[in-house]
């Protein structure tokens, strides 16, 4: 079993970055060589602006390449909740936005001639709890009269030719993908770079000053200074530089595994319907098949605030046993990777994007981050160049958390909380 990425270990090395020490002037400087910062990047380039990335390990190192690989369109929760919290025409706008990214995804992978088995494939919410389907049923009620007629309602018998495991309904977002993350940002640094950006790799920024309007960044290789800077750090922000972002984003662990190819019995067994797939739990999976018919299964299993071979491990053995319980039929089936990585949560579970303090920033997708990242990155490089404000987050109000400094401290207690839920709800 290998500790590492599926998605790192089958896809190609990102060979354009610059090999020259970090100097010179931009007018935008990227942190962040992720779906963000990269898809930023390509559009500042191709608009001509002189654009430079700033990637602490290499690109997709963090978030864009240790996820699920789902492109799910909607809220990962409630539009009703959303509604509540947002009230309906922001609510609106970021369903819309969400089902726009898998549009801007899908463009980009057909303009730049990626290769990385983008395919719809529809993604089903899956009540693990009877009463569970009552509230999916409510949603998928607001959702498909309001904002999205592209979903439909499943009954638990109609599951069957769906996933090889009994639920007891679920909800179909029909425009929902899925990719291979990793072809995916190979594709798309290459693509920046292709436009005029420049890419430097293993940069990380350890110091930021504003001088006279003009950004100044150090980082381990050199320095440059800049017109702007777009903050896309995520869940891995760090520096003193950047404690507004860190007191706001609760960096949480995310793990995965995955099997062996399964064979094609097995396929027909375990997930006929081909789809994107999470379930209704508090602390839920989520799963897909990888091109290579491999069982990619992932959840949070601990709420631990860190990702190492020794982390990543003690979740992949919760995660073993959480597979054999959805699927018995998998009890025994071969892991061949296990990995972790930090997703970047917000207190409400909404992203945020704007401009504060000097620089431009969006992160905080907790759990939209696969397929908003690319089109929201898209939008502030737009911003940057002074074209039409499309930010749905736009005035999104964003509170500190309180009593958080960098280190969420309280993760435990949150999981013993959804726990409890889970248990009782």
């Amino acid at each position: 079993m290998k500790f590492e990425s599926y998605w790192h270990d089958t896809a190609s090395k990102f060979a354009g970055a610059c090999v020259d020490p970090v100097d010179g002037r931009y007018d935008v400087v990227v942190i962040g060589g992720g779906f963000t910062g990269l898809a930023a990047a390509r559009q500042l380039a191709k608009s001509g602006a002189r654009v430079a990335v700033l990637e602490a390990n290499h690109v997709g190192w963090g978030a864009s390449g240790r996820n699920g690989g789902h492109l799910n369109n909607g809220l990962a929760h409630s539009f009703i909740a959303a509604k509540a919290e947002l009230g309906k025409e922001r609510a609106v706008a970021l369903y819309r936005a969400l089902d726009d990214s898998i549009d801007t995804i899908e463009k980009i992978v057909a303009e730049e001639k990626i290769d990385c088995d983008f395919r719809r494939a529809g993604k089903l919410k899956l009540a693990s709890k009877p009463q569970h389907f009552d509230a999916i049923a409510r949603n998928f009620e607001a959702v498909h009269r309001e904002v999205d007629p592209d979903t439909a309602l499943l009954r638990a018998d109609e599951l069957k030719t769906e996933v090889g495991s009994p639920f007891h309904g679920a909800m179909l977002s029909k425009k929902s993908a899925m990719m291979h993350m990793g072809r995916y940002v190979v594709g798309l640094a290459d693509a920046a770079v292709r436009h005029g950006a420049t890419i430097f790799e293993r940069a990380s920024v350890t110091r930021h000053t504003v001088s006279s309007a003009k950004h100044r960044l150090e980082t381990s290789r050199g320095e440059v200074t800049a017109d702007h800077v777009l903050v896309a750090t995520g869940a891995y922000t760090s520096g003193a530089s950047f404690n507004y972002f860190r007191r706001r984003i609760i960096a949480v662990g995310s793990f995965l595994i995955a099997t062996r190819p399964l064979t094609a019995a097995e396929v027909a067994a375990t997930m006929p319907g081909n789809r994107t797939c999470t379930t209704s739990m508090n602390i839920g999976n989520y799963f897909r098949l990888s091109p290579d018919n491999r069982l990619i299964f992932g959840g949070r299993a601990r709420f631990a605030a860190t990702s190492d071979q020794r982390s990543d491990a003690k979740s992949g053995a919760i995660l073993r046993a959480s597979l054999a319980q959805i699927f018995p039929q998998l009890a025994n089936v071969e892991i061949d990777y296990c990995w972790g990585g930090l997703v970047d949560m917000t207190k409400d579970r909404f992203p945020r994007a704007g401009y504060v303090d000097g620089v431009w920033y969006a992160m905080g997708y907790s759990g939209h981050g696969a397929q908003l990242s690319t089109h929201l990155g898209m939008i502030m490089a737009d911003a940057i160049l002074g074209k039409a404000d499309r930010n749905p987050l736009k005035g999104l109000e964003w509170p500190a958390v309180p009593g958080h400094f960098g280190k969420p401290w309280f993760l435990p207690l949150v999981g013993l909380y959804y726990k409890t839920l889970d248990r009782f709800q």
